[in-house]
């Protein structure tokens, strides 16, 4: 991992618990794996706990690690480092995205929340006016009862989501050509084709892994089929949204948004995003930070205790999976 982030994820708790249940040092971080001393940790390393920064395990790296038989992985994506040298090994993975799901479906769920009751507009007239006003003939349609919800995308967090939602009277629909109907019924949501959703939704939110398949799933064409004043929340990736189209939605004030994830990842000094009123703009701050990186740490930890006993993974991660998820 980066070195720097170490004492951010490897608390002296989790020091702790990782000395109980495997042989380590839980001072030494490897970045640069041609380093010597990184080398020759890699000799004796049975697993590898990774994390953000980790470099990537080709097969040069994996030469170095004859015993290597797992890696467990204390955040979310595999992508950057687990490579197709590690399969062909017949090396185990292992995912804290679970644990990193949490975060981003609560902060998913606060947006849906707020997005319906139109917080943002009621605090610039708020701003603007600084005394008695008649707020419900301001705002006579905001409200979160019997609003419908699109979820595009029935991952981990998407489906999590759904389950957050479960106390509201929200109505919920999803999109994911991968969600069974069993699946659909099982989570209480009604399933639909892209293009009703983006008609019928009060709310859009993004939870589609970044994919060949998935690039501006929501171009111009199904942003124009989205209800006047509904709102777009991603907290996937930018690449999901055809950025520029929204962007002139946006300006002329048609549509709302919660942008988490940008194309690129910080954008232009100058984006209009940044200032807009309609816009809830966070820089990908959905995810793990401050304590909750405890929770994706301690995910890991234990995932390296059950394999010491002799334990599958709680939270493995295939091959053919990643092929259509994040």
């Amino acid at each position: 991992m980066e070195p720097s982030l170490a004492p951010s994820l490897l608390s002296e708790r989790t020091r702790r618990r990782l000395a109980q249940v495997a042989d380590c040092d839980p001072d030494f971080v490897a970045y640069d794996f041609s380093d010597d001393t990184a080398v020759a940790a890699l000799g004796a390393a049975e697993v590898l706990l990774t994390f953000w920064g980790c470099p990537v395990l080709d097969e040069e790296v994996l030469a170095a690690a004859p015993r290597l038989r797992a890696v467990v992985h204390a955040a979310g994506t595999v992508k950057g480092h687990v490579t197709a040298d590690c399969w062909e090994r017949g090396i185990t993975v292992s995912s804290a995205a679970a644990a990193n799901a949490l975060p981003v479906a609560e902060y998913t769920v606060a947006a849906i929340l707020f997005s319906n009751k139109r917080i943002l507009e009621v605090r610039e007239a708020y701003r603007r006016v600084r005394t008695e006003h008649d707020w419900r003939a301001a705002f006579p349609e905001v409200g979160n009862y019997r609003r419908t919800v699109g979820i595009i995308g029935a991952s981990r967090i998407g489906r999590r989501v759904v389950e957050l939602l479960a106390p509201y009277a929200l109505d919920i629909v999803v999109h994911d050509p991968y969600l069974s109907d069993a699946e659909a019924a099982h989570l209480g949501v009604r399933t639909v084709g892209l293009d009703e959703l983006c008609e019928t939704s009060d709310v859009i939110s993004l939870h589609a892994p970044e994919l060949p398949t998935t690039r501006h799933l929501l171009d111009r064409r199904r942003l124009g089929l989205m209800r006047d004043g509904a709102t777009v929340i991603n907290t996937s990736r930018g690449s999901l949204l055809d950025q520029a189209s929204l962007t002139e939605e946006l300006v002329a004030g048609r549509l709302h948004a919660v942008i988490d994830v940008t194309e690129p990842e910080v954008l232009p000094a100058d984006s209009p995003l940044y200032d807009l009123p309609n816009v809830l703009l966070t820089p990908h701050y959905a995810g793990s930070f401050g304590n909750e990186l405890q929770r994706m740490a301690d995910s890991a930890v234990e995932e390296v205790a059950r394999f010491a006993a002799g334990l599958p993974f709680a939270h493995p991660v295939s091959r053919t999976e990643l092929e259509h998820t994040a």
